[in-house]
């Protein structure tokens, strides 16, 4: 299952941090996210629209407002206050399916871009969005049901995220001009564009990227995965990538 929202109307003033404003063409960026929601589709992910928060430029991304630890939800509380509005849909929407048991992050901030789960191990990312506080939370939380959190620096991105993600066997890819610190995963491999170090892991076997990155999806063709490529520019401008358009429930 995988949880979406539709991209709204003010897309174009969502927040940009670490990349200069660039135009925003909305009907190529809804077209576009209609492509990504029909690949996660096409892998029998069923799919739950949120309802959309039109108010809120970035609502489109929704992974920072909750992540999923097995069956337990953990809504978070994000960095940028602007996007605080965005987390009530998602968690009610978390709140109505079934086995889903919902917390809220008690303290501090923490954005669900800066989350990354490899087996029980947990990597979060502080840096703009995510602080100390939010990671000690979110141990305070996971600790007693047996995940591991680590916190790790981000300082040339915006979430941990941007800068890494993992493949089905738990090797981390990254593009090393952005990753702060490459040593704190084992295995590590180098991607060789920014736009490949994110993939969402459709299944032991396939992972869903970006198309704008040719030569990382032949690298990762060549270790036996079968990629599909979407085409998300018009989130790219906005640091976004594809894991954060949705949160996925499996």
């Amino acid at each position: 299952m995988a949880l979406v929202r539709r991209p709204g109307p003010r897309l174009a003033e969502g927040i940009v941090t670490h990349l200069e404003r660039s135009d925003i063409d909305l009907d190529l960026a809804e077209t576009q996210w209609s492509a990504y929601v029909g690949a996660l589709r096409s892998r029998n992910w069923e799919i739950v629209e949120v309802a959309p928060a039109d108010q809120c430029p970035d609502a489109v991304f929704i992974e920072d407002t909750a992540v999923m630890f097995d069956r337990l939800a953990v809504v978070t509380r994000p960095g940028a206050s602007s996007r605080r509005p965005e987390v009530e849909g998602a968690a009610e929407t978390l709140r109505g399916l079934p086995d889903v048991e919902v917390v809220e992050l008690p303290e501090g901030c923490l954005d669900g871009g800066d989350v990354l789960k490899i087996g029980r191990r947990v990597y979060v990312g502080i840096g703009g969005r995510t602080d100390e506080t939010g990671v000690a939370s979110l141990r305070m939380l996971l600790g007693p049901r047996g995940w591991e959190v680590i916190g790790v620096p981000v300082t040339k991105v915006l979430h941990l995220k941007s800068a890494v993600t993992a493949l089905p066997d738990g090797t981390v890819i990254g593009y090393l001009p952005v990753v702060d610190d490459p040593e704190a995963f084992d295995p590590f491999l180098p991607v060789p564009e920014e736009d490949g170090s994110h993939v969402v892991v459709m299944d032991e076997t396939t992972v869903l990227m970006a198309d704008s990155a040719p030569r990382t999806s032949e690298l990762l063709r060549e270790r036996g995965l079968e990629v599909i490529e979407v085409g998300i520019s018009e989130f790219i401008k906005l640091e976004g990538c594809v894991t954060c358009l949705s949160i996925r429930v499996r």
